[in-house]
């Protein structure tokens, strides 16, 4: 008698599609409402950004701390308990997670800057290369290997990005003055990719060397990155917060800004759970391709050219061919290939 086959549940495959979708709209929205933000008109002072990445790490400590009080049964001795045990009882593990959490505000801060000096298409493009900072410090720091498929993705990446910085031509006056500001934010970018890449990598590695759950890690790299954020808002504008407060400049975009920014982590970690590298390549891929769209046709600040198409179209394709996984051979594929020898 035949086995009875179990039909797969389509509740994966719904939320594989959903945690998708909202990546895509999650990642849009707050390159495009942050580019908006850094260049609206304002009447009165503009927001400071080293106060939104403040508020949106305690953002982000409050809902993780809420999610490990929900994983714990809304029992709080019961979170009490884990939190001395996964927390105070191993203060080298916990003061380890202060390394990525200081790296993480350096980049969101870097990430900021960015947005003030380049297009929200030319940033979605370059920002891609966090994909090869990530993987050289997979192979140095975890001591893994890539593929052949993922070495010339990553060619392919570098090559791409390369092309999408080539200068348009335009008058000198304002060439010059473009080219300045864009190089200050390709650098920006640059930094960021690199901190992006160690830090992930590193948390990856705290991750898998202890039991702790995922929302005990983040709520301890939100608390490490609190103060990491307040130290930033000290050193650069201390002055203006103490001239004209913490919240100047505050409205509604700035808020959707920050909400975006504080759930963009939880996000990307849903997909990791429920969805492919092939469909995770897919999500980056539209949400270039809308991002480019958006920043030319609704906020005029982007004029496609051949180059950028070109090397927009190269990171696409890497991406892809990044997140390619070949399949093992099949149990044919072997008998076929032992008879054949």
């Amino acid at each position: 008698m035949a086995a009875a086959i179990t039909p797969t549940p389509p509740t994966n495959n719904a939320l594989k599609w959903v945690s998708l979708i909202v990546l895509i709209v999650q990642t849009t929205a707050l390159v495009l409402t942050l580019r908006y933000s850094r260049t609206q008109v304002t009447e009165g002072k503009k927001y400071l950004s080293s106060t939104a990445v403040v508020v949106s790490e305690i953002i982000k400590f409050i809902t993780s701390g809420i999610m490990v009080l929900y994983n714990n049964g809304m029992d709080f001795t019961l979170s009490r308990k884990e939190l001395q045990r996964e927390v105070f009882d191993k203060p080298t593990e916990t003061l380890k997670v202060s390394v990525p959490a200081i790296l993480y505000v350096i980049q969101n801060n870097l990430l900021f800057f960015a947005l003030s000096k380049l297009d929200a298409a030319t940033y979605q493009v370059t920002y891609q290369l966090k994909i090869l900072t990530t993987a050289f410090f997979f192979v140095t720091l975890l001591g893994r290997k890539l593929n052949s498929y993922k070495w010339v993705a990553l060619i392919l990446l570098t090559a791409g990005v390369a092309l999408v910085q080539l200068p348009k031509d335009s008058g000198k006056t304002v060439a010059e003055h473009d080219s300045s500001e864009k190089f200050m934010g390709l650098i920006a970018v640059l930094i960021a990719c690199l901190s992006s890449g160690f830090a992930g990598v590193f948390f990856e590695k705290i991750l898998k060397g202890t039991s702790a759950s995922l929302w005990m890690r983040n709520l301890q790299l939100a608390f490490f990155s609190i103060f990491g954020a307040f130290l930033m808002t000290w050193v650069y504008d201390r002055e203006a917060v103490a001239k004209d407060g913490f919240w100047q400049g505050y409205n509604t975009i700035i808020w959707v800004v920050v909400l975006l920014q504080a759930y963009g982590g939880l996000i990307i970690a849903l997909v990791v759970k429920y969805a492919d590298n092939i469909l995770k390549g897919f999500a980056v891929s539209l949400s270039i391709i809308l991002s480019s769209f958006i920043s030319w046709f609704f906020l005029n600040d982007f004029e496609p050219s051949l180059a950028f198409a070109t090397g927009a179209l190269i990171v696409i394709c890497s991406t892809f061919l990044y997140g390619y996984e070949p399949k093992p051979p099949t149990y044919t594929q072997i008998a076929a290939e032992t008879h054949r020898a």
